[in-house]
């Protein structure tokens, strides 16, 4: 069998697409636990600046109960890697905004991820080609990888799937191409992180375009893509940016940039019933002095309302009132 039809649990396929949300991303790998749990087996996994970094983790063979072992050990605060402005106080905050296009290098974060991503075998998305069968030779060959990751091009003004569009875009062997790179392009928030440069190109968090490219895998109807979204279902709709001066009026811009794309797939009644809606407690993506008690609740959160959805879930009920409307 090839296919989840529901009939044996250890063939349960599907597909999965993780939201970014920073220090939040906890969440999504007690959501993963859950997911495995309930017998399903990604085939591929996309994914948004943390939810990148999960992903990664993940389509590099991680298991969730070590994943959640070395992110609790993270230390987070070392996310805030410093230029060398920022050393010099607010005017050279100022100046690394100007010169570097970030306060922080992200740097920390990509060699933790390449060093994790060495110890399981993966270097190069060359490691994570999708295996030799009939369902994946009829993809395109750029798309015959487990991973995805969403970048967004500022240069280009695109959003960018890499693996996917190396070649397309850069002229580039996907083969080739560092994982760690793509995500930590993934996770360059614009202004917090510096941009990481791709040839003459500036790529900046993906979640500027999508952070929640739920369709992004919407090729097939034998199994399903579940989406892992970091609010909680009564919260999916966002509130209203509170607009009092330039500074705020400039962030609910940005806010509104990097959420309206999305929001029209949450709006979906067929997107809500694939996705799990995890309540991460109104913590913030950038609060790096988290603490081990609320990595704990949001680890915990993951799983709860991960339970929750796959109690109910039924895939032949959702293809007959979804698929038809999304493949």
């Amino acid at each position: 069998m090839d296919q989840a039809d529901g009939t044996d649990k250890t063939d349960n396929f599907c597909d999965v697409v993780l939201e970014g949300g920073g220090v939040k991303g906890i969440a999504l790998v007690g959501a993963l636990d859950e997911l495995i749990r309930a017998g399903y087996r990604p085939r591929r996994i996309g994914g948004t600046s943390a939810g990148a970094i999960v992903g990664s983790l993940l389509a590099a063979g991680m298991d969730p109960g070590t994943m959640t072992g070395i992110m609790r050990d993270i230390d987070y605060t070392k996310f805030r890697d410093e230029t060398l402005w920022d050393k010099l106080g607010l005017a050279g905050e100022t100046a690394s905004l100007v010169f570097t296009k970030g306060l922080y290098r992200g740097e920390y974060a990509r060699n933790w991820l390449k060093d994790q991503l060495a110890a399981l075998g993966v270097v190069t998305f060359a490691d994570l080609k999708l295996p030799n069968e009939p369902w994946v030779r009829a993809l395109p060959p750029s798309r015959r990888y487990k991973l995805v990751i969403i970048v967004s091009d500022v240069t280009r003004g695109r959003l960018v799937r890499l693996p996917w569009d190396y070649e397309r875009d850069y002229g580039l062997n996907p083969d080739d191409q560092l994982v760690a790179d793509a995500v930590h392009a993934s996770m360059a928030i614009p202004f917090f992180y510096e941009p990481v440069r791709l040839g003459g190109n500036f790529l900046v968090d993906g979640g500027l375009l999508s952070n929640f490219p739920v369709d992004i895998f919407d090729d097939t109807a034998a199994w399903p893509t579940f989406g892992i979204k970091l609010s909680a279902k009564a919260n999916a709709v966002r509130p209203y940016n509170v607009v009092t001066n330039p500074v705020n009026y400039g962030m609910a811009i940005l806010s509104t940039a990097m959420n309206a794309h999305d929001q029209m797939h949450v709006d979906n009644p067929c997107t809500q019933k694939r996705t799990v809606f995890v309540d991460t407690l109104g913590i913030k993506g950038t609060h790096f002095d988290i603490t081990r008690a609320e990595q704990t609740q949001l680890f915990k959160n993951g799983q709860k309302y991960a339970q929750k959805f796959f109690k109910t879930w039924d895939f032949a009920e959702y293809q007959r009132s979804c698929a038809p409307h999304e493949h």
